[in-house]
């Protein structure tokens, strides 16, 4: 379960498979918790979906993973030899785990006790999307229009038989690719493609940042 796939010969004996089952179970899990308490005349299918994203964001993985610490045990998983921190300390691999730790309770304990502890883990994340909800298209393309450029987005691909469809969407600036994204209608994935390329301009942020430290104290 705490198994990078860089850390083994068999890609299969990584977190990944346990990760794709988690992260439906947590959707499912939120989603349930969200649907009967929440007005139908206020949250309609478009409103709920935002909610739900923010609330199962990267981010809000990453959070409850430090919190029930994922990053400790991926340390001690880690191999003799290996460089961990960069693994562990990542976003993407943060949420994969705690989406494969979701998909083997699931596994173990069954649906609604995992559900039960979902909703107990994500509940300060369930929270902060209901109280502020964050709009990742928007705040996309205002970052990007301090640079003068536009975002815009295409469907790449389309999976699935029409009443389970899954759409690819790809986050392009200019002719340049910023993410891709995935979701069950075109205005989910725009959303996880936003905020995937927001992920990835925050990194390029942290780096130049880094660079122009390391840079001044070198003159200095």
């Amino acid at each position: 379960m705490f198994t990078h796939a860089s850390w083994t010969a068999r890609r299969s004996d990584s977190y990944t498979r346990l990760a794709f089952l988690g992260d439906s179970v947590l959707a499912l899990a939120v989603t349930a918790h969200l649907y009967p308490r929440l007005a139908a005349e206020h949250f309609g299918a478009g409103r709920l979906t935002k909610i739900r994203a923010q609330a199962v964001s990267g981010h809000s993985c990453r959070v409850v993973a430090e919190q029930l610490g994922v990053v400790e045990r991926l340390r001690a998983a880690a191999p003799a030899g290996a460089t961990a921190t960069a693994v562990v300390e990542t976003e993407r691999v943060l949420a994969s785990v705690i989406e494969a730790v979701i998909g083997a309770c699931y596994l173990t304990a069954g649906y609604e006790r995992t559900a039960a502890a979902v909703v107990e883990a994500f509940a300060a994340q369930i929270d902060e999307a209901l109280e502020h909800p964050v709009d990742f298209k928007s705040a996309l393309q205002e970052r990007l229009a301090r640079r003068g450029k536009v975002v815009t987005y295409e469907v790449i691909e389309e999976r699935g038989p029409p009443h389970d469809r899954m759409f690819i969407v790809e986050a392009r600036c200019g002719p340049s690719t910023l993410a891709r994204g995935t979701g069950r209608s075109k205005k989910h994935a725009e959303q996880v493609a936003a905020e995937v390329a927001l992920d990835a301009l925050e990194g390029e942020s942290g780096e130049a940042a880094t660079a122009a430290s390391l840079a001044g104290g070198a003159e200095r």
